[in-house]
């Protein structure tokens, strides 16, 4: 038998319904927050991952899936390609590439595939779904101010509590500017000289490729050393000082908590300044929902005009399995309103005309067949949670009306063709 690929897996009804309801949700409270649906390709050149995203990062050194286009077209072969494994390079690479500044867009989400070649674990696959927000825009649009970051962080928190995930964390920190990276990424070097050769091959790497990454470690033996290294906030210029000071200052101001996490610097090389990530305890050691940051050079990175920018991830596989912690699939599920049972030869004509006429109201209808004996009708409502079955035989044709029984309360009405559809929204 032919199973799905290591890594993947089928989503399933009642757990798409879960699913659906998040993206719901999800999409009503960026409407209340002025952001427009943005669709990329899902994969794109590996120029734009290399660039964007950095090259020593694990993403694009280790777990990127890519291939060498083999088209028919001369201008195509040789073409190295990857699925995307984050979004935020692709949205920036499409407000460049469409110009968007020039239509006064500048906030942005997507909900779609992203593919890692990672070790797959709970609530982590190599095909997992994001949910992405981005706003990108001239210094001179505010698109740089630490407004805009208390803003996404403030939209990320209505969004949590909106779907159902209250306890969530909020990590904050600042990973300053480029300048200020580049001093503490030599002091780093100096802390660690003496005691790499005592940590994972990770972070042997990293020590030299990139110290930044070796926050990034999970492996616990690390982090006693880690503890002890430089923190960035001992590097930050005035100016990232100051801009920090006043995104802390605006959350407290809308009553939005935090912690700060001084170790915290995400895992991309195109961050700036803020940097977050919200956690959940019942996702266990790897409890991260969703991260983020502001990236004002990233732009400038991937050939396009000076564009700051700040945005958020959220590992949307990762948020339906926290929530499934309090809601069950079944409760946002809709049931069908009712359930259609033609009796004799000739009654599937009449069922599905009626069937039609409730479907206009917005009612979810289940059909049943005319081979079918009333008990199997029956049996078959009860099994798909319909609330209501509606008999359709050639007596209630002729009367033009039908019977309709509550198959909770076992209550049975007859009732006119032209009033079906009011007397079944009545108990919605």
């Amino acid at each position: 038998m032919i199973k799905s690929p290591r890594g993947t897996r089928d989503l399933l009804p009642p757990d798409t319904a879960l699913w659906n309801f998040v993206e719901a949700t999800v999409r009503d409270v960026f409407r209340a927050y002025n952001f427009h649906e943005i669709r990329t390709p899902v994969f794109e050149s590996t120029e734009l991952f290399a660039r964007g995203v950095g090259e020593d990062t694990d993403i694009v050194s280790k777990e990127m899936f890519t291939w060498e286009d083999r088209g028919r077209a001369e201008s195509d072969r040789g073409q190295s390609l990857t699925l995307r494994p984050e979004n935020t390079a692709g949205i920036v690479r499409a407000y460049i590439e469409h110009k968007l500044w020039e239509r006064g867009l500048n906030k942005f989400f997507s909900i779609g595939p992203m593919f890692r070649r990672e070790r797959p674990q709970k609530g982590r696959y190599r095909q997992f779904y994001q949910i992405d927000a981005e706003v990108i825009g001239p210094a001179a649009a505010g698109s740089q101010s630490p407004a805009r970051d208390a803003e996404i962080l403030e939209l990320v928190a209505t969004l949590l509590d909106r779907v159902g995930i209250t306890n969530w964390t909020l990590e904050l920190n600042s990973v300053g500017c480029p300048a200020d990276r580049a001093k503490f990424n030599e002091a780093l070097r100096r802390a660690l000289a003496p005691v790499v050769d005592k940590m994972c091959a990770d972070c042997q790497r990293r020590a030299v490729t990139n110290p930044l990454r070796v926050f990034d470690c999970k492996v616990p033996a690390d982090q006693p050393i880690i503890e002890t290294l430089p923190t960035i906030t001992q590097f930050l210029d005035e100016a990232c000082r100051t801009h920090y000071d006043e995104v802390r200052e605006i959350l407290e101001a809308v009553h939005i908590p935090y912690i700060e996490n001084q170790r915290l610097v995400r895992g991309l090389d195109y961050y700036t300044r803020t940097a977050f990530e919200f956690t959940h305890g019942a996702l266990g050691a790897q409890n991260a929902i969703l991260g983020g940051g502001r990236y004002d050079g990233l732009s400038e990175a991937l050939g396009g005009p000076a564009a700051p920018g700040i945005g958020f991830a959220i590992g949307e596989d990762r948020l339906v399995l926290s929530l499934m912690e309090t809601v069950s699939a079944e409760s946002v599920m809709r049931k069908p309103d009712v359930y259609i049972a033609p009796l004799g030869a000739g009654m599937n004509r009449e069922a599905a005309r009626l069937a039609r006429e409730l479907r206009r109201h917005d009612l979810v209808v289940e059909l049943g067949d005319e081979s079918f004996r009333l008990k199997k009708s029956f049996e078959a409502a009860d099994k798909i949670g319909a609330r209501y079955i509606l008999i359709v035989g050639g007596d209630e044709v002729a009367a033009n009306a039908f019977a309709l029984k509550h198959l909770v309360s076992g209550e049975q009405v007859t009732v006119p063709r032209a009033e079906l559809a009011q007397r079944i929204l009545q108990t919605k």
